[in-house]
């Protein structure tokens, strides 16, 4: 009997021989769960793509001052009832591991759990909605990106995947469900994915990514990873510039706001008119085109983002008309100005009083300037978003006519009104109020009988007008509106 099994269990091992059923080689032994979750072990591989996102706000996500605040007020307000709603997206990773529940106790949770980390974004699998986050992350331990044939390493796996794929549509749902924010009352706070949508930049083909715009490709060939086998491609920064900059001493602070700079200056083309009524009086007009955005302008927390334009009119060193000159320091909203132009959403509690933070919102109502709907110059919605406003409003006129007129678009990623409430209330340190940023978007316009090299008609008035961009004057152009309960 001994011998039979012996002998059975020869023949089994040679029959699985046979059919390569022996052991096979296990592969490398990668970086275990704990270590790929820490950024900081990204940096020995990919150096630049870490400098790139240790300046990022995905990096001071959870460190922003801001935030904090505005989660340790709402916290209180609410009771608790706000919960991770907030932490969800600003330490989503700090949130899954169980590190936190309300984001309360963040100044003690490890570093590589805050932020939106390089392991929370390349390790997930697949979206279920469009809003709040709600992203699941894979258990494979695979760093997702968008190379479908990644270099074998001994770090980690890697693997393809379309939401990764800054030239793929459906990439831009990676991004949007975290960009997109609903509150506990329904209200659509943050709509940014809910607006591209709706432009031409959402279509294929033609159309443009988040990625695409926020992730801009090299424009040499180089090496993605500092590793054994790895060959030149074309790297994307993950420096991810849009509005906001940090406000409190932060990694890389200097590249992140030149980068913001430079994205604001394409976004919008403007022109500045002047147009002589007779009998010595004057009105003017700006245009504003939203060419570059992929989505309304401003956007994001756009019941936080103040942005307006700046105008004044002079007779020789006399100034004869101006709307929108604020103090620096001094909150926009403050200004007692009827003709302001003012790009924000305002939030409405549910007796219709304007509230400044957000778990407050039962409504919302807007001025944001429209993303481009198409690209087809035929198309009588390719002017949609030429939008033109007129100095005095309400058909008002200037005592004079101007020799010279400049124009700048100036913008706050968070209105100095929304600060000195948090300020007011204690949860916010005036020192952070104070380094908001005002960003100048484009180039400052000034116009003078010389500089107006452009004309068109209204009304049977030849308007003349400067513009440094490609804006034509004379196309088809759409009133602004004012909102109905959003006043300046």
């Amino acid at each position: 009997m001994t011998k039979f099994l012996v002998g059975a269990t020869l023949l089994a091992a040679i029959a699985c021989a046979i059919a390569s059923c022996t052991t096979k080689d296990a592969g490398p032994t990668y970086l275990d769960r704990a270590t790929v979750l820490d950024p900081e072990t990204c940096k020995s591989c990919h150096a630049d793509h870490f400098k790139q996102w240790s300046g990022s706000m995905h990096a001071y996500a959870a460190d922003d001052p801001v935030f904090l605040a505005m989660n340790k007020r709402g916290q209180r307000e609410t009771n608790g009832a706000l919960g991770s709603f907030c932490v969800n997206c600003h330490a989503p990773m700090a949130v899954r591991e169980g590190a936190t529940t309300d984001g309360l106790n963040l100044a003690t949770v490890p570093a590589k759990l805050k932020g939106v980390t390089c392991f929370f974004c390349h390790s997930t699998d697949s979206v279920t909605d469009t809003h709040n986050g709600a992203l699941v992350l894979s258990n494979d331990l695979v760093m997702r990106g968008s190379f479908k044939d990644p270099v074998a390493n001994t770090a980690h796996r890697a693997g393809y995947s379309p939401l990764h794929d800054r030239d793929r549509i459906e990439s831009a749902q990676l991004c949007g469900t975290c960009h997109d924010i609903v509150n506990g009352h329904g209200v659509a706070l943050e709509r940014t994915f809910a607006e591209w949508q709706k432009t031409v930049f959402a279509k294929a083909p033609g159309g443009a990514t988040c990625g695409q715009c926020h992730m801009v490709q090299s424009a040499t060939l180089q090496p993605i990873a500092q590793a054994p086998g790895v060959f030149a491609r074309r790297a994307h920064a993950h420096g991810f510039p849009g509005v906001d900059v940090a406000l409190a001493p932060f990694p890389e602070a200097d590249d992140q706001k030149k980068q913001v700079q430079s994205f604001l200056d394409a976004t919008l083309q403007s022109a500045l008119c002047v147009a002589p009524l007779g009998g010595g009086v004057s009105s003017l007009r700006v245009i504003l085109d939203n060419v570059a955005a992929g989505h309304s302008w401003p956007s994001g927390a756009s019941q936080d983002r103040r942005a307006w334009v700046e105008l004044v009119a002079y007779q020789g060193a006399n100034v004869i008309y101006q709307s929108g000159v604020v103090a620096d320091g001094s909150p926009i909203t403050k200004l007692t100005d009827p003709d302001l132009w003012l790009f924000r959403d305002c939030m409405f509690d549910d007796a219709n009083k304007e509230v400044h933070m957000f778990w407050q919102a039962s409504s919302t109502d807007g001025s944001a300037l429209p993303g481009q709907a198409t690209f087809d110059p035929m198309d009588p919605r390719f002017y949609q978003t030429h939008i033109v406003q007129s100095w005095p409003r309400g058909n008002g006129t200037i005592m004079g006519v101007p020799d010279r007129v400049t124009m700048r678009v100036r913008l706050q990623p968070m209105g100095l009104d929304v600060l000195d409430d948090l300020v007011a209330s204690g949860d916010l340190d005036v020192g952070v109020r104070n380094a908001m940023s005002t960003w100048q978007v484009g180039a400052a316009l000034e116009w003078t009988p010389a500089t107006a090299t452009d004309k068109y008609f209204e009304d049977r008035t030849q308007l003349s007008c400067v513009t440094t961009t490609n804006l034509s004057v004379q196309a088809d152009k759409v009133p602004a509106t004012q909102p109905t309960k959003c006043k300046p």
